[in-house]
């Protein structure tokens, strides 16, 4: 026995422990539920959002769970119709159509599976934790948020129902584990505005639910450069965020998992996924992050079993039982997503004590981050402000470092630099040389610096030529052999 197949026995994680245990798959099947009931109202809502019918929504949230489920780098999350991907295609489905979106979404698809075969998912790893908290923490607010406009203009039943879910959620744990408690949740909250008769926004008022399974879909377009031209924009927009989406919610499972999961396998998975869910839903996907957080920590999920079941539900749910489903009060849902943005908020990177600890640069970063993805709704956008913001301080803050030490010996000046040479740190390097007073010869030590780009090789070559003005000669000594490299290929090419 190998030690990769030794290690798939026994990993509780695997499909296969899963299937030979009846209590993991319990679990599993049962997270599958509770994250199928999460998914059909978000991807309805999101439908609407797009300008498309809801079927759309929903049979791209089923082939994009039960695909990811085999295809995906990282277990238990869910893929489905999302919004942040949505988002980027309203102009294309207003001014275009439909069948032009689905255009954009197989293409989109084949994009990201060349970015996942060329090893885009690599650049996670310059993705700085305080981006990643600014990230989760915005994702909160934006759960949280989501959810207000199912609390406002709203019969007053509404209020107490939310109340009572969120009861249910937090206290039902204490009793059993056994059954999830926000499954619990849905079904009590159904239970009693059925029985009682209390009339309430439900599932059914969001859109109107399929009636049929999902088919092949052929878009009427013009097989010409035109359309080529038209979809292209949001093609590499849709591939992007769900991308960078979809990446960094592996990376949050990954935490709350211990776990590590194939970032390159997720980025062509995805791409394959979204080619799928083009064909037969319409509507491009990547990791839904509440959902997933629904599975995996508000439903106990661990394997591919739960992403795949969470898909087989939402078809079986909204063909099957699309009249059951429709009666499922919104309360019921709030109350679910509401505690998902309170366990997804990183409550101790707010504390105060924390504050006080984090330098003031990495409280800026994920400060700026939660603010750009509130601002615009969109956390790609947002992580990707919070990595500029990020590069920048790094910047500043390694460019004070860099220090100039004059040493006189023997008719000879040295001037020892130290630190990291490059475009920040080098701006103000060629005012530190007392060019007149200096002695004929002149020589700066290297060996406490490294020449990182053509702006430090320019300010070196700038304090040679003033010395070189006034009649003196400049050495330049122990610079190491990258440094040598670098100089030796551009210095005294780089113009005045």
């Amino acid at each position: 026995m190998t030690l990769d197949r030794a290690r798939t026995q026994h990993d509780p994680a695997s499909v296969r422990a899963v299937l030979r245990s009846p209590r993991l798959l319990r679990v599993e099947v049962l997270a599958g539920l509770v994250t199928a009931f999460a998914l059909i109202p978000e991807a309805t809502a999101f439908s609407i959002v797009l300008g498309v019918d809801p079927r759309l929504g929903l049979f791209s949230s089923f082939v994009g769970a039960v695909a990811i489920a085999f295809l995906g780098g990282r277990r238990a999350m869910v893929s489905a119709a999302a919004g942040s991907v949505a988002l980027v295609a309203v102009p294309l489905v207003r001014d275009h159509g439909t069948d032009y979106l689905i255009v954009a979404v197989v293409l989109s698809g084949l994009l990201q599976v060349v970015l996942g075969v060329l090893g885009v998912a690599r650049l996670m790893r310059f993705i700085p934790r305080s981006v990643m908290v600014g990230f989760v923490n915005g994702l909160a607010i934006l759960i949280f948020w989501s959810q207000t406009r199912h609390l406002v203009h709203v019969p007053w039943a509404v209020y107490p129902l939310v109340v009572a879910g969120i009861a249910v959620v937090v206290l039902f744990p204490r009793v059993t584990r056994v059954v999830p408690a926000p499954l619990v949740a849905i079904v009590l909250l159904t239970v009693v505005t059925v029985a009682g008769g209390i009339d309430v926004p439900t599932v059914g008022d969001e859109g109107s639910l399929p009636q049929s399974l999902p088919s092949l879909l052929v878009p009427h377009v013009p097989a010409t450069w035109e359309t080529l031209r038209i979809v292209a924009p949001y093609v590499a927009g849709m591939a992007l965020v769900g991308l960078l989406e979809s990446l960094l919610t592996a990376k949050v499972v990954d935490d709350v998992t211990d776990t590590r999961s194939d970032k390159t396998r997720e980025a062509w998975g995805l791409g394959v996924t979204n080619v799928l869910a083009g064909l037969f839903g319409g509507q491009g996907v990547c990791a839904m992050i509440g959902q997933t957080v629904i599975n995996v920590r508000g439903a106990g999920g661990r394997s591919r079993v739960s992403t795949f079941m969470a898909g087989v539900f939402v078809l079986v749910l909204v063909v099957g039982l699309g009249d059951v489903v429709a009666q499922i009060p919104m309360a019921a849902l709030v109350a679910v997503m509401v505690m998902v943005s309170v366990l997804t908020f990183d409550w101790r990177s707010v504390r105060p004590s924390t504050l006080r600890r984090m330098p003031r640069s990495e409280t800026v970063v994920m400060v700026s981050t939660v603010v750009v993805v509130v601002a615009t709704n969109n956390l790609a956008v947002g992580v990707i402000a919070g990595v500029l913001v990020a590069m920048v301080l790094f910047a500043r803050r390694v460019a004070h470092f860099t220090t100039v030490t004059p040493v006189d010996d023997g008719g000879v000046r040295t001037y020892a630099v130290t630190g990291e040479l490059f475009f920040a740190s080098s701006n103000d390097l060629v005012h530190q040389f007392d060019y007149a007073a200096d002695p004929d010869d002149v020589v700066v030590d290297l060996s406490g610096a490294h020449v990182w780009d053509a702006s430090a090789v320019a300010t070196l070559d700038a304090v040679r030529g003033k010395y070189e003005a006034r009649g003196k000669r400049l050495t330049l000594v122990g610079a190491n052999a990258d440094t040598a490299a670098r100089m030796a290929r551009l210095s005294g090419t780089l113009g005045d």
